[in-house]
C-alpha cells in the first residue's frame, strides 16, 4: 500500500503554527513511508474562502519546504459531493431537519436542566410529508443530517492506541446547511475516499467526529482510513495558545526573520520524546519521524525555543549557504566576515549591523580618551587575526587596566556596542585605519 495523506486548510486565514504542525507531521509522514502529500484546500464556504488567502497557503508551504504531490480545491467538487448526497438520502441516512438555532438552543437547555445529555431528539424523522410541506410553506429550508447508527466506533489510532466513541451518545450531524452549503464532514470523507487517502492525521480534537466518520466512510461502501489524532498545542505556561494563534501565523514568523528550517525542526520535535535540537533538514526530519515517540501530554509551543534553534542553525550555517542572502543584503564582506560573526546572530537580518560595525560608520563611545589615545599609540601597523590579543596585552601593561576596564572601553570605541563577535577576527576586518580613527573619537 502506497501511503497517501492530506492536508486541508481552509483559505479563510493565514496558517498558524497548529496548522503547519498538522501540515508537517503529515508530510514527514508520508515522505518517511515513501508516499504523497496532497493538499486540499477546503473552499466550500464561498463566502468566507479567499484567493488572496489560499495563495497565502502555498506561500507558505513552499517557504516550509513541504511541497505537496496532488492539490484540489474542493468547491470544484460540488457535483461530486451532491452524488453522495443522493446516495445517503437514498438509504435513509441523510434526512431533512427544519428546527432554527435558537429551537435548538431552547431544546438543549431543557435537556441540561433536566439532567439529559444535549442530544439531537430526532423529532425531524417524526414529520409527515404534510408537515415538511407545511414547514416549507413558512419559508423554512432544510439541513440536512446524517442519521447514526447509535453503536461502538472502534479504531486503532498510531498516537492515542485503541479508541472507541459510542455514537449513540451524539448528535446526528449536519452536513449540509439551510443554504444547501456543504459542511466540513461530507466533503472530507467523500475526498478522502476518490483520492484514496489512506491516513487522516490531525488535532485530538477531532477524536469525536472521527467516529462519526467512520459510520459515513461505511455508508458510502468505503474502508475507513488509518487514524492518527495528536494532542494540541500550548504555550510555555502550559496554557490555552488559541487565543494568541493569530499572532503566531508563519507569514508573521517569516516576517520576524524566523528561519524555515528551525520552525520545522520545532514544531517536529515538541511533543515527541527526541530532543529538541535543528534537524539537518526536512529529509533528515523524516528519516527519525516515529509517531511512538509522540506523547500523550499537550506540546508546548516555546516561543523561546523557536528562537534558540533559529539561533543554532545561523551558528553553524556555511558561508556557501548564507552567500546569496547576503549578497541579497548588500552585505557579503567575504567568508572571513560571515564565519566572525554568524555565531552571534540571532536573525539572518542581524548581520546587517554587524556589516556596519566592519564597513560602515560606527560612533564611537567614549568615556576616557586619554586611555584611548594611550591604546591607539600602541596600535600595530600592520593588523591582522592575532593582533588584538598581542594589543590589549601591550595596553595592559602601559596603563595597568584590566578585565572590563581594559576589554570593554575598546569594544565599545571599535564597534559602538557592549558586546558582538570575538574582537580578533573583528578588528582585522574592521583594519588600521578605522580604528585609528575611532580610537581617536571620531565617526568612522
Amino acid at each position: 500500500m502506497t501511503v497517501k495523506v492530506r492536508f486541508a486548510p481552509s483559505p479563510t486565514g493565514r496558517l498558524h503554527v497548529g496548522n503547519i504542525r498538522a501540515a508537517l507531521i503529515n508530510w514527514l509522514y508520508a515522505k518517511r513511508q515513501g508516499g504523497q502529500f496532497v493538499l486540499r484546500i477546503d473552499d466550500t464556504d464561498l463566502e468566507r474562502s479567499t484567493k488572496e488567502f489560499e495563495q497565502g497557503i502555498e506561500t507558505d508551504l513552499t517557504w516550509l519546504g513541504l511541497v505537496w504531490d496532488e492539490r484540489h480545491n474542493q468547491s470544484a467538487r460540488f457535483p461530486v459531493y451532491q452524488q453522495a448526497v443522493e446516495r445517503l438520502k437514498a438509504q435513509g441516512r441523510l434526512y431533512p431537519a427544519y428546527e432554527t438555532g435558537e429551537e435548538l438552543d431552547r431544546r438543549r437547555k431543557v435537556q441540561l436542566s433536566r439532567g439529559q445529555p444535549p442530544i439531537y431528539d430526532r423529532a425531524a424523522l417524526k414529520l409527515t410529508d404534510e408537515e415538511k410541506a407545511a414547514l416549507e410553506a413558512e419559508g423554512r429550508r432544510p439541513h440536512w443530517r446524517f442519521r447514526l447508527e447509535g453503536k461502538r466506533v472502534k479504531w486503532m489510532d498510531l498516537v492515542r492506541g485503541e479508541c472507541e466513541v459510542d455514537t449513540a451518545s451524539m448528535s446526528d450531524p449536519v452536513l449540509i446547511r439551510e443554504d444547501g452549503a456543504f459542511l466540513y464532514t461530507l466533503p472530507s470523507v467523500v475526498d478522502d475516499i476518490d483520492m484514496g487517502i489512506t491516513h487522516v492525521i490531525r488535532g485530538e480534537d477531532h477524536v469525536t467526529n472521527t467516529g462519526a466518520q467512520i459510520e459515513i466512510f461505511e455508508a458510502l461502501g468505503a474502508a475507513a482510513p488509518t487514524f492518527a489524532h495528536m494532542t494540541l498545542l500550548v504555550g510555555a505556561d502550559g496554557g490555552a495558545l488559541s487565543k494568541r494563534l493569530g499572532s503566531l501565523s508563519i507569514c508573521d514568523l517569516r516576517e520576524q526573520g524566523f528561519e524555515p528550517l528551525a520552525i520545522t525542526s520545532h514544531l517536529a520535535k515538541i511533543g515527541t520524546s527526541d530532543n529538541l535540537e535543528i534537524g539537518e533538514s526536512l529529509a533528515v526530519l523524516g528519516e527519525s519521524f516515529e509517531f511512538s515517540k509522540m506523547g500523550r501530554s499537550a506540546a508546548r509551543y516555546d516561543e523561546a525555543d523557536l528562537g534558540r534553534l533559529n539561533a543554532a542553525l545561523l551558528h553553524v550555517m556555511p558561508y556557501e549557504t548564507a552567500k546569496p542572502r547576503l549578497a541579497a543584503l548588500g552585505v557579503d564582506l567575504g567568508e572571513g566576515f560571515w564565519n566572525a560573526v554568524r555565531g552571534n546572530l540571532n536573525m539572518f537580518g542581524d548581520v546587517k549591523t554587524l556589516a556596519t560595525v566592519v564597513a560602515g560608520e560606527v560612533t564611537p563611545v567614549v568615556e576616557d580618551q586619554a586611555f584611548l589615545d594611550a591604546a591607539k599609540a600602541l596600535l600595530p601597523e600592520t593588523i591582522g587575526p592575532d593582533t588584538w590579543g598581542e594589543w590589549v596585552n601591550a595596553v595592559k601593561e602601559k596603563t595597568g587596566a584590566k578585565g572590563k576596564g581594559l576589554f570593554l572601553p575598546l569594544r565599545r570605541a571599535l564597534t559602538g556596542m557592549d558586546h558582538g563577535p570575538e574582537m580578533g577576527p573583528l578588528l582585522a576586518l574592521i583594519g588600521r585605519e578605522k580604528a585609528v580613527r575611532r580610537l581617536s573619537g571620531e565617526t568612522a
